[in-house]
């Protein structure tokens, strides 16, 4: 049972007492044997690295990856990375200034939400629009 502090349960006891039961119930599900012969058993868990993420926010971000989302950062990189792409094979001056307009809106956008390059990344992406003749 939850120890009660000022008339609240604790959240954490509740945990405690979650952890437990559902240890105890892994443990004799094993016993009787229900986790043999599973499809894959014997092979690695094909598991997303999630390391980078707070520990707090990984259930809710797994929630989301199998729903079909992405943090709005993600999808925002995913924009810049096509952008470069389309930007090496552009010709027309009309249609390159638009896509580098967008790219510089990106860009911004993901500084100013504190979501940075590296500068080694930045000072290659200069030294490659110049290699391509594009600055």
């Amino acid at each position: 049972m939850a120890v009660r502090r000022g008339g609240r349960r604790d959240a954490v006891s509740d945990m405690f007492i979650l952890d437990a039961l559902a240890e105890a119930r892994i443990g004799e599900a094993m016993a009787q044997g229900v986790f043999d012969r599973l499809p894959g058993a014997g092979r690695p868990l094909a598991l997303d690295d999630d390391a980078l993420i707070a520990p707090e926010c990984r259930v809710a971000y797994r929630v989301l990856k199998n729903a079909g989302f992405v943090p709005p950062e993600v999808e925002a990189h995913r924009q810049v990375a096509a952008l470069h792409a389309l930007l090496a094979t552009l010709d027309d001056d009309e249609t390159r200034r638009h896509a580098l307009a967008r790219l510089a809106l990106l860009q911004t956008r993901l500084e100013a939400g504190g979501v940075r390059r590296p500068s080694r990344a930045r000072a290659y992406e200069g030294r490659l629009l110049e290699r391509l003749g594009r600055r």
